[in-house]
């Protein structure tokens, strides 16, 4: 992290670091050069001096050669020795035998007979420079001529130049170090410059355009931007952009409707052209879509609460294929075959259900454990600690490795499409992949995705990142959620990011990373009543609830902790101090689906609801009359429609929800477009439902005057804001969702390392 966080900055500073080794460059090379001109000239100095010593020492030497050879050094004496740098002298006779020599010369021997015996040889003098093990010694060897021009000897002068590389060091230090004061004055000036004329009015700019793209906000641009015509462009191209956004939605809202929704036998059609008729569809999943439990010695089928079952059951309706998921009715074993299989729904065959047997203490380190103590409050930023055991993760590893069993058993040979989903199979994308390269795997994210810092948590993160990157596809409900995941990548795995296509490359296979909303389908597709049948079982509800003459607000949930429940039953409390006009004429009706009480918090936020329930209802209630009635059951499709049906408000208030189904639930159950949603911004349906009543359900004073809004909204306004949410779910149903997720999922291609990432942008078609 500490690498890319320096990597960052030094993006940041890419200016003036350009700059730096520009000017540290050629300064370094200036430098260079300077230095080496005065060692140059050093060294011609110390040339010079050698000739005027030798030229001086010449006229002795000739009187001494000429005298016998024994007295040629008493002669000379001390005039051989050395003095300052000057090392010494040495004589030569023609032959290139030594006569005298001073004696610290006699160390060098060897290579002043050498440089002598050039000297004999081309009868002209010979300058070397020599580095021995102690210094870098001048040697001028010159040899003496007789008056007669003949060689009569040859006179060697020796420099002690140490000196000249410490002068060489020394300039090199001095002007390092004038270099990084220039070098850091420049780059200083540089980025301050920049920053003011450019970077900063840019950024200005870009925040602009994105309020203008998001917002479409009617401010003009900022003023200060560094060239003037990049204003005026920048005020035509919004004009135009405000303009073209205008004509697009009018243009949007008189197509014909028929043309913009999906049905299933549209979904149907589009998936067979997609995969082919050989090709198999295959669900996989923790949760089964149909539950068969024990009730009263008899089993009884239900179908489980939650979003997920909501939205992927219509899809394999309406094409056919496998759902895989784990058997945890007590009574599924007996209602499948010996390898777990049945068809589905009862006595309607539409596709096959592959029930996963787990032992007990499999379920409680895969499901309980490691996948709802771990994962789900790490990915829900709703205050709850994770809690991580070593245990709970080799379960939930070895259970990924039985999903994939299962799975590889059904594809057998044949090709297959693998939609993978959730928190609770990350593992499986790579483990299907390593085992059949040639399948395509996408793999959904049915909850939000943390912030790197909030992931980092997780002990096995890489191991989780790299289970889901063996997937081709791998899809979350919103934007924000891919950034966030493609951030993580960025930290924790040494993979290749292409944000441009947001994609990912990991040992040669890539994976693209892409944002689909989840939705539903109609009511009308359910079997629920209609007409006189939902009338009279309305009216019951009523009589059983003692709702028959109070304004009815609703809320449809699973009870977790991450649904905002708390929060929503102390909004009402609250509505009812300020508004006691509402007294006995307003009832909050939640449905609340018991879930993971296998797991003690689950079993003390029951508790806790059912307490602060009760103490809300002791506090305002009449004889005839509770503001609340917390309704704990799992409650079927038809009783939650009646309720969606008779209620005006709907109550939505996660603290951190993926989509929440429950609110488009409730948009499509509003035929008359009379009701009015109260949304919580921390639920990802709020970047849809925009229509809605958006909330933050720890604002208990804003939350209160919401649902008093909403109590007291006229009935044109319901109906517009109703109106346009009823549009945009019915347009962006199940089947659209499942329709991108499929055809994206089918166009991709598993590439080698050499091939790099590829550009999807004409690769990918979206029913839009």
């Amino acid at each position: 992290m500490a690498v890319n966080k320096f990597f960052k900055i030094l993006k940041s500073l890419r200016l003036g670091i350009l700059v730096a080794c520009i000017v540290g460059i050629v300064t370094g090379i200036l430098a260079w050069y300077q230095v080496q001109r005065e060692r140059e000239i050093d060294l011609e100095d110390i040339n010079r001096r050698a000739h005027a010593l030798v030229y001086q020492i010449s006229f002795p030497v000739r009187e001494a050669i000429a005298r016998p050879e024994n007295e040629t050094a008493k002669v000379l004496g001390s005039r051989l020795e050395g003095y300052g740098r000057l090392i010494g002298f040495a004589v030569y006779q023609p032959d290139g035998t030594l006569i005298a020599s001073a004696q610290s010369v006699s160390e060098f021997a060897e290579i002043l007979n050498s440089i002598v015996g050039k000297v004999l040889d081309t009868r002209s003098e010979v300058m070397e420079i020599v580095r021995t093990h102690s210094s870098p010694v001048h040697i001028l060897a010159v040899p003496v001529l007789s008056d007669g021009e003949v060689p009569i000897g040859t006179v060697v002068a020796l420099h002690d130049i140490s000196y000249v590389d410490e002068r060489v060091m020394n300039r090199l230090i001095h002007f390092a170090f004038w270099t990084l004061i220039v070098t850091f004055l420049i780059v200083t000036l540089v980025i301050s410059a920049t920053w003011l004329a450019y970077d900063r009015p840019l950024r200005h700019l870009a925040q602009w355009m994105r309020r203008l793209r998001l917002e479409n906000a009617g401010d003009a641009p900022p003023s200060g931007l560094p060239i003037a015509l990049l204003k005026s462009e920048s005020d035509r191209l919004a004009a135009s952009f405000r303009a073209a956004r205008s004509a697009g939605r009018t243009k949007s809202r008189a197509k014909v409707h028929a043309e913009r929704v999906w049905t299933r036998n549209r979904l149907r059609a589009h998936v067979i052209d997609c995969l082919g008729e050989n090709c198999q569809l295959i669900i996989v999943s923790n949760r089964e879509p149909y539950m068969h439990q024990l009730n009263g010695g008899r089993s009884r089928i239900i179908i489980p609460a939650g979003g997920l079952v909501t939205a992927l059951d219509p899809v394999l309706k309406a094409c056919g294929g496998l759902w895989v998921a784990h058997g945890a009715g007590d009574a599924d074993r007996e209602n499948a075959d010996t390898s777990g299989r049945l068809t589905v729904p009862p006595g309607d065959s539409r596709y096959t259900l592959r029930r996963i047997w787990l032992s007990r203490e499999e379920e409680q380190g895969y499901y309980y454990g490691f996948s709802n103590e771990g994962l789900w409050p790490l990915c829900h930023q709703a205050h709850e600690r994770p809690m991580f055991r070593a245990s709970d993760w080799n379960y939930y590893a070895q259970t990924n490795h039985h999903f994939a069993d299962a799975v590889l058993e059904e594809i057998g040979p044949g090709k297959a499409v693998v939609l993978v989903h959730d928190y609770h199979l990350a593992l499986l994308p790579e483990i299907l992949k390593s085992s059949r390269p040639d399948i395509r795997v996408g793999i959904f994210w049915h909850v939000p995705w943390p912030n790197p810092e909030a992931f980092r948590i997780c002990p096995w993160r890489a191991e989780i990142l790299r289970g889901m990157l063996g997937a081709d596809l791998i899809g979350f409900h919103l934007q924000q959620y891919c950034n966030n995941f493609l951030d993580t990548v960025d930290r924790m795995v040494e993979a290749r990011l292409d944000w441009d296509h947001f994609a990912v490359e990991l040992k040669g296979h890539t994976s693209l990373i892409r944002p689909y909303p989840i939705s539903v389908r109609s009511w009308a597709e359910r079997h629920v009543a209609s007409g006189g049948d939902l009338d009279l079982q309305i009216s019951e509800l009523k009589r059983q609830n003692k709702l028959e003459v109070v304004q009815i607000a609703v809320g449809v949930d699973r009870i977790d902790y991450t649904k905002g429940m708390p929060e929503r039953f102390r909004a009402i409390a609250r509505f009812l101090e300020k508004y006691p006009d509402h007294h006995g004429k307003f009832t909050f009706v939640q449905l609340g689906a018991p879930s993971r009480t296998h797991i003690r918090r689950y079993r003390e936020h029951i508790a806790e609801l059912e307490a602060l329930a009760d103490e809300i209802n002791w506090k305002f209630q009449s004889a005839e009359w509770k503001p609340i009635r917390f309704l704990v059951a799992h409650h079927d499709g038809p009783t939650v429609y009646a309720f969606m049906q008779m209620a005006s408000i709907c109550i939505v208030s996660s603290l951190h929800d993926g989509m929440n189904l429950v609110a488009k639930e409730y948009v499509v159950a509003q035929e008359s477009g009379d009701g009015v949603l109260i949304l919580s911004e921390f639920a990802g349906a709020a970047r849809e439902l925009s229509d809605a009543i958006i909330i933050n359900p720890y604002d208990t004073e804003h939350f209160a005057d919401a649902i008093y809004h909403a109590a007291e909204m006229e009935a044109g306004e319901r109906k517009t804001r109703m109106e346009r949410m009823r549009r945009i779910v019915d347009e962006n149903n199940i089947y659209r969702w499942a329709a991108n997720f499929i055809t994206d999922l089918a166009a991709t291609q598993t590439l080698e390392t050499k091939t790099g990432i590829m550009s999807t942008e004409n690769s990918f078609p979206k029913m839009h």
